[in-house]
């Protein structure tokens, strides 16, 4: 939104780069959140219905056990795709922070919060599922990559908010 209202503006033609990949990827995020909805949904259910598989023998205990570890990895990936999805809204944000309509600029940091915020709830749909993984080496992995994305996320919004609140104008991005 905040691009589709700055694109085109002669007050804001040193930023028309910015904004075009800014309109284009924030238009591919949207749809690709919707997306990760499903997906997550989707893996929801098949983790929901590997534990309700039947365990009275050996054999079916041994199915249900490798169906629900299969299940938690596809339920842990799916919240894992959608942090590394607010990694890039929060680098949207933060390119469009000082270089768009002034009017908006409270929405470009409201974006930033809530990309973080979608991130940090993301991780926790991650972690929560990493224990059913039966996978101590993948759960390791994934919560340092967590972390790690959660860290970046939170110090490139914290650097929108100081852009929006200096009220500055900021320099084009260098292309």
């Amino acid at each position: 939104m905040v691009a589709a209202l700055s694109t085109k503006k002669p007050k804001y033609e040193v930023y028309e780069a910015t904004l075009a990949r800014c309109l284009a990827l924030g238009r591919d995020l949207a749809a690709e959140f919707l997306r990760l909805a499903d997906r997550d949904a989707e893996a929801y259910a098949s983790f929901s219905a590997a534990l309700k598989l039947p365990r009275e023998t050996e054999v079916q205990q041994e199915d249900r056990k490798a169906a629900i570890r299969a299940a938690a990895h596809v339920a842990a990936d799916a919240p894992w795709e959608c942090v590394k999805a607010c990694t890039q809204l929060v680098v949207l944000a933060e390119a469009l922070a000082g270089r768009s309509n002034v009017n908006a600029a409270s929405d470009v940091l409201v974006a930033a919060l809530l990309a973080e915020a979608a991130a940090r709830g993301a991780a926790e749909n991650v972690r929560i599922n990493l224990p059913a993984t039966g996978d101590d080496i993948y759960g390791d992995n994934m919560n340092q990559q967590v972390d790690s994305a959660l860290h970046d996320i939170a110090a490139i919004a914290a650097r929108t908010r100081e852009i929006v609140l200096s009220g500055q104008a900021q320099e084009p991005e260098a292309e």
